[in-house]
């Protein structure tokens, strides 16, 4: 079982399944909703995934068609999101974590994306989309 919430602690999940498709992403839109280099994240079954706390200040954004962003309201963390090439499943934002995972990303996607001050040190594969 796997915990995570907000900065502030207003909304708080759990999900207890498998971890898929971890990623570090570098598209423009990850990196704009997550104010940082890249977005982190990975895909759990939506039947596994639970909202504990905090429901009601929850926000949604659609970045692209199809593609919905879950925000705190109060602190501004991005905690999950949905897609519906993946309806079965939440794209968590591991950023919002309580723990470990105890796994290590698979790779880099949308690496076209990236900023020229920012450079890849590791040996994942990288993918310049999708």
């Amino acid at each position: 079982m796997y915990t995570g919430s907000c900065l502030c602690g207003t909304v708080s999940f759990n999900f207890d399944g498998e971890i898929r498709r971890f990623h570090h992403c570098h598209c423009r839109t990850c990196r704009k909703a997550h104010a940082t280099v890249y977005g982190s994240s990975a895909l759990v079954d939506e039947t596994k995934f639970q909202i504990l706390s905090g429901e009601e200040s929850i926000s949604q954004y659609e970045s692209s068609p199809g593609k919905i962003r879950y925000f705190c309201k109060n602190c501004g963390t991005h905690v999950f999101a949905r897609c519906d090439r993946d309806a079965n499943c939440v794209i968590l934002r591991l950023g919002a974590l309580d723990g470990d995972l105890g796994i290590k990303a698979i790779g880099h996607i949308w690496v076209s994306h990236k900023p020229d001050w920012y450079e890849i040190t590791d040996d994942l594969p990288q993918s310049p989309e999708w």
